[in-house]
């Protein structure tokens, strides 16, 4: 069995991000997020050796963080967004206001899903069962996705109680690299070349 080189790479800013809004996967990068993440590209932050497979969630902000960045994405539904259900577009200060015990149990409780959306459960399940079939492919990847996709596919890679994924905090554009081979997963945690 090979090594796989994953590197996740959380998109660019987007409005819904920066309100603190329930995302769809639907929005497109805000100028602040596209700026940034053409500087990034052109600082040279993301070398990468050949044979270099690069996915992305479907979402726009994802495919237009990918393409920012020098990288052709295939769209991966694994992917994707959590899906908030009813409370896709809201912000969080209006659940909040509007459906307070909805909100805490959705915060506090992992296997919530008051929206009618996917539980913190779900969305690791999803990420987890993909995560697992790119252990010991042998590639390099670069997976361009959602925050709240990269915390939960740490806590995962890492068989962390699911719980702790909220205290994770994945900011735009950070990314995580994990080496899988075998069965299992390394976090690897490197300084940024000097140029």
């Amino acid at each position: 069995m090979s090594t796989t080189r994953l590197r996740l790479v959380a998109h660019g800013h987007t409005a819904a991000l920066r309100r603190a809004t329930f995302g769809g996967g639907n929005e497109s990068l805000d100028e602040g997020g596209r700026r940034a993440a053409l500087a990034r590209a052109s600082a040279g932050r993301d070398r990468r050796g050949g044979n270099t497979v690069c996915l992305s969630s479907p979402a726009p902000a994802a495919i237009e963080t990918a393409y920012a960045l020098g990288l052709t994405p295939s769209a991966e539904a694994a992917l994707a967004d959590c899906d908030h259900g009813h409370w896709t577009g809201r912000s969080l200060e209006a659940v909040g206001a509007e459906q307070p015990r909805a909100l805490q149990a959705w915060l506090s409780e992992v296997d919530a899903a008051p929206h009618g959306g996917e539980s913190i459960v779900a969305l690791r399940d999803r990420v987890g069962r993909w995560l697992d079939a790119q252990r010991g492919r042998g590639e390099r990847i670069i997976a361009v996705t959602h925050p709240i996709v990269i915390r939960v596919a740490v806590v995962h890679a890492l068989d962390l109680p699911l719980a702790t994924f909220r205290q994770l905090d994945v900011e735009p554009l950070a990314m995580v690299r994990l080496t899988g081979h075998g069965a299992r997963w390394q976090l690897r945690l490197s300084a940024p070349r000097a140029d």
